[in-house]
């Protein structure tokens, strides 16, 4: 590890805690760099952000199906009846 992302390294408790925010680019540009820098050396949270990417992946993959028409016909239909 160089000394720029040892002294910019956040540690796994930082970085796991804003894991969600950093795939989503919510993060400032210091904690982005600090995050980063911790990723490049730490196999444990890596192997955490890999996780996460291929989660969000395969729900964002999910969530772009839909029910068939009659079956969203159908529920429609049920659920102004109750």
């Amino acid at each position: 590890m160089s000394d720029v992302n040892a002294a910019n390294d956040c540690g796994c408790d930082k970085a796991r805690a804003e894991l969600e925010e950093y795939l989503r680019h919510e993060l400032c540009r210091t904690d982005v760099e600090e995050i980063r820098a911790h990723l490049e050396t730490c196999d444990g949270c890596s192997s955490e952000l890999h996780v996460s990417v291929t989660l969000t992946e395969a729900v964002r993959r999910a969530c772009k199906e839909q029910a068939p028409e009659g079956l969203r016909t159908t529920l429609i239909a049920t659920l102004r009846t109750l």
